[in-house]
């Protein structure tokens, strides 16, 4: 766990992003087993004591890494639900979709820590994280579906939670798809460009809606 988060909150802004961009590749390139502190402190220019003083240990860095990201990724999903409210389900879903392509575009490293985590069985306090994960985005997508089947949006006979279990497997493979060309599979959604994102973001809500709408 985090020894000292406020000291190091305390510290200059730009010292504090130099510290957890360099840590946060690190653990992106290295994995967390051979992920170095010392090659950490050596980038970022500081003392190996103050980078303990302010984590504890590695895994207190780590967990401070992980939940800074979590914080960072809530940010653009909470304007899509405070800002969409008035907008068709299916929309705020693409938005969403296209929300986390532009993070994971904007925070490589970060989601490249997720993608170890999901598929090293051996990954330190693996559940945690991987079920923070989770929980957090059920704690997105179930208001919204709730939301859209009082609404008439969706079938009111869906189970909400089954619901928000087989939207998030979608969206988890659509970012994978376009970050990873092993799972990218038929679609080819890896690393394309915008406009073709932006379509194939479309052509998956789409399919959601004729699968969780009543046909007229």
């Amino acid at each position: 766990m985090v020894q000292n988060p406020k000291t190091f909150e305390n510290l200059p802004k730009e010292k504090q992003e130099r510290v957890l961009r360099e840590a946060t590749s690190e653990f992106a390139e290295h994995g967390y087993h051979q992920a170095s502190v010392n090659r950490i402190v050596t980038r970022v220019g500081i003392a190996k004591g103050s980078l303990f003083k302010y984590f504890g240990t590695k895994q207190g860095l780590f967990d401070y890494i992980f939940s800074h990201a979590v914080t960072q990724f809530k940010q653009p999903l909470k304007h899509i639900r405070d800002t969409t409210s008035d907008k068709d389900f299916f929309e705020r879903i693409e938005k969403s979709l296209l929300a986390g392509v532009d993070f994971i575009e904007a925070h490589p490293h970060i989601y490249r820590i997720y993608l170890k985590m999901l598929f090293q069985e051996n990954f330190p306090m693996r559940d945690k994280f991987l079920g923070e994960v989770r929980r957090r985005s059920t704690k997105y997508l179930r208001p919204l579906i709730t939301a859209a089947m009082e609404s008439g949006e969706l079938r009111k006979d869906l189970d909400p939670d089954m619901a928000v279990f087989y939207l998030d497997s979608v969206m988890d493979r659509f970012f994978q798809a376009h970050t990873v060309p092993a799972l990218d599979g038929p679609i080819t959604l890896y690393n394309t460009d915008r406009q073709t994102t932006e379509a194939k973001a479309h052509a998956i809500t789409e399919m959601l809606r004729r699968g969780l709408t009543t046909p007229s």
